[in-house]
């Protein structure tokens, strides 16, 4: 089980186990918590009071005073995985899903006609259909195609990351990936 670990204004910041947060329990930097808690760490038993300590794992917690990291792109870094998830395994050009073995990363505009390996200028097609178009733009290669790509919001990058996500950690995902997103359908 992994923790969605959350800056204090709510922007994902991380997957982390269950032990990281822990650490983030102990060490009183947790400012608040959704969810119900999901696993519970015993530690050591305490001389004083003979009781056994013990944290209680939410599925959400948001850390004070989290220093911004990477989270704060403004775009997520491009993948394979999270190309076919965000183009839900559907190739753009014959509009059949595919395994994810038999998809490509295919270039709108070929890289070495100017294109970028950029989220506006990629999507998912088969092998057949990558090679049919070749080093071609779409038009010339008389394709069109079945969606457009877009940029996913960063909420919407934590759930293609492909985690075992839980119905909290979803539920608050879901809730600020914006309408657009092929995760709705």
């Amino acid at each position: 089980m992994e923790v969605l670990q959350l800056d204090v204004s709510g922007r994902p910041q991380a997957w982390i186990s269950a032990q990281e947060a822990a650490t983030l329990y102990a060490s009183n930097t947790v400012g608040w918590t959704l969810g119900e808690a999901v696993q519970v760490l015993r530690g050591g038993i305490q001389r004083a009071t003979g009781q056994q300590s013990r944290i209680e794992v939410h599925p959400i917690v948001a850390v004070k005073g989290a220093v911004p990291t990477r989270a704060w792109r403004t775009e997520p870094a491009l993948s394979n995985p999270k190309l076919f998830t965000r183009d839900r395994h559907l190739c753009a050009y014959c509009g059949r899903a595919f395994r994810f073995e038999e998809l490509t990363r295919e270039h709108i505009v070929p890289v070495s006609r100017g294109g970028h390996d950029t989220w506006m200028n990629c999507i998912t097609a088969c092998r057949s259909c990558n090679g049919h178009k070749a080093n071609r733009l779409p038009e010339e290669a008389r394709m069109s195609l079945h969606y457009l790509p877009y940029v996913p919001s960063l909420h919407e990058d934590m759930i293609l990351r492909g985690r075992r996500i839980l119905n909290d950690q979803m539920e608050f995902l879901l809730a600020s990936v914006p309408r657009h997103s092929r995760l709705h359908s």
